[in-house]
Formats: C-alpha cells, structure tokens, sequence
C-alpha cells in the first residue's frame, strides 16, 4: 500500500531500527531506485538484496518517519568484511531534505557500526549524486580506489572513513 505524500516538510521525525523489508522502507527504496534510474539510466534492485544483511549484529537498517508518521528516510549498514561495514540505501524524501536527516541517519549507522566492532566505513554514490557527496565529504569520507569490480568508476565514487 503506497502512503500518502506529505504537502508541507516536517521539521522533526523519528528514527528506529527496522527490518529491511518493512513496508515504508521498502516504499522509500522505490523512491531511491527510480531516482537512480533517472540520474543515471541503471541502479542495483534493492530486493536483490536479502534483509537478513541489515539484521544485527552484522548489520543494521534505520526508518525515519515525520512528524505525521509518514516515511522521510531511511538507511543501513551491513558487513563488508572483518574490519568495514558498508552504508546502504541511504535515501532522504525530497520533502525531508535540508533538514539534516541524511546526516543523523549517518551518525546512527556510523556509531552503531563503531560499537559492534567495525573501525571503518565505505559506500558507493552516483557522481551526480552531489549532495550525497557533500554530505560524506563533510562527514570525513575520503575517496578510494572501487571496491566492487562490476562498477564503471566514471559513473560510481567509492568512499571509506575511519570510524
């Protein structure tokens, strides 16, 4: 069931863990996949990923709802390898943004990754993607060489922090 789209930006919401495939998550990352396909022409399918890769301990995904509980955001982390958690997903509603959602959602994956042990993270973004950039810039993400030898580094920027 799609939810009803918000007429006036909220200034608050509410953040909670919840599973992957969850109903409002699963609609924002609708939202998400038909944005990249715009921007870009391909995105990765987010069904194609099993939610059990956000369940903790190896992984987490955050909802976000507004102040009318409707969906203003969402994001995950899940395990890279041995040392890295991966930041998935993260998508903020138009109507949400320049509010600093995206932001604290970062925050809680980045300490939630931190206290399970994790001392870094990297993620992927599209190069057009500019204020996800600027967002993981100001957040103290570098850039790395690819990470997932599948992606056109003309396209694809891959990122990585210190936690």
């Amino acid at each position: 069931m799609t939810r009803p789209i918000r007429t006036q930006p909220p200034w608050s919401w509410t953040v909670t863990p919840a599973r992957y495939d969850n109903p409002d998550i699963q609609q924002l990352l609708r939202q998400l996949h038909a944005t990249q396909l715009e921007m870009y022409g391909y995105a990765d399918d987010p069904t194609d990923t099993p939610a059990e890769d956000y369940t903790p301990p190896q992984g987490l995904f955050l909802l976000a709802l507004d102040a009318t509980a409707l969906p203003a955001g969402c994001g995950g982390w899940r395990t890279l390898d041995v040392s890295t958690a991966e930041v998935k997903r993260m998508y903020v509603h138009p109507d949400a943004r320049g509010q600093s959602l995206g932001r604290e959602l970062l925050l809680r994956l980045e300490t939630d990754a931190r206290l399970r042990g994790y001392t870094h993270m990297q993620l992927e973004t599209g190069v057009a993607n500019m204020a996800a950039l600027a967002l993981y810039r100001r957040s103290g993400y570098l850039p790395i060489a690819p990470y997932q030898p599948e992606r056109n580094p003309q396209i694809n920027r891959a990122l990585r922090k210190a936690l």
